[in-house]
């Protein structure tokens, strides 16, 4: 069934690229709306044909008016089985708070959700859809179930890492949620220069130096863990539950991007208002 929150919620700080101050309202909205962003008075739905850029963050938009860093606060939502929200956002970015989705979900099971009695709306695709670039993959398959299979393959001292997982509620509050976004200490700066990172700080990024990562680890392979909380975000794009099989090879934003708009297209899923 369709779900939405019994109460809003609200989140307060700082943007993780932008540094700005900024907040996001989610707010309750009725049956076969969907997940749709107001950036002040414009109405941007949550569905893949309003990306406006994937640079180390899917960024959505319209006529101009756009919100960076989305996909932790979409993959929270997704995951935790809100189907329908108005999220009303000041500032340019959606807060970064510790860097993982560890306290939207504390605030989504906090107030509860409230079923709709109408259907949730799936998307399964009729044959394998694969989008490749260079040495990067992404398939979704047919499939029962929504799952995940994400190989990330980074440079010491990350390394190679490998997450299967089913995903529903139990399992992403328990397995995903308080996967932190990472970084590599020597890039930093680099990012800076690209007008990214600019409220990146110890308490909402895991940084690691060349000998490891400057705070503890949550998991071993917090980094795969990471990678998938982005990846079911970004699926949050598809307007309707995955009822498939996705194996990630390396991918990120820009890959799931294509995915996304391939299945909809697919599916001849309808573009929102």
């Amino acid at each position: 069934m369709q779900a939405t929150l019994r109460d809003e919620v609200r989140f307060d700080g700082v943007g993780l690229h932008t540094g700005e101050r900024c907040g996001v309202s989610v707010e309750p909205a009725q049956p076969d709306r969907g997940l749709c962003f107001w950036l002040g008075g414009t109405e941007v739905p949550a569905t893949s044909e309003y990306i406006v850029d994937t640079t180390r963050a899917t960024v959505i938009g319209r006529d101009g008016v756009t919100v960076s860093t989305t996909e932790h606060l979409l993959s929270a939502l997704f995951a935790m089985g809100v189907c329908n929200a108005e999220i009303r956002v000041t500032g340019p970015e959606i807060p970064a708070l510790d860097g993982s989705a560890e306290e939207f979900v504390a605030a989504i099971e906090a107030t509860g959700l409230l079923e709709q009695r109408v259907a949730r709306q799936t998307l399964e695709p009729d044959g394998p859809r694969i989008i490749e670039r260079d040495d990067r993959m992404i398939v979704a398959f047919p499939a029962p179930v929504f799952r995940v299979r994400f190989v990330a393959d980074f440079a010491p001292p990350i390394g190679t890492q490998y997450l299967d997982l089913t995903v529903d509620p139990q399992q992403y509050r328990r397995e995903i949620a308080g996967a932190r976004t990472f970084a590599y200490l020597h890039e930093i700066e680099a990012l800076r220069a690209q007008g990214l990172a600019r409220g990146g700080t110890l308490d909402n990024a895991l940084v690691f130096a060349a000998d490891g990562p400057m705070q503890p680890l949550r998991w071993p392979d917090e980094a795969v863990r990471h990678k998938v909380l982005d990846l079911i975000g970004d699926l949050a794009l598809l307007g309707a539950w995955p009822q498939c099989e996705i194996v990630a090879i390396k991918s990120g934003h820009e890959l799931h991007a294509s995915l996304t708009r391939t299945l909809r297209a697919a599916a001849h899923v309808p573009t929102g208002s």
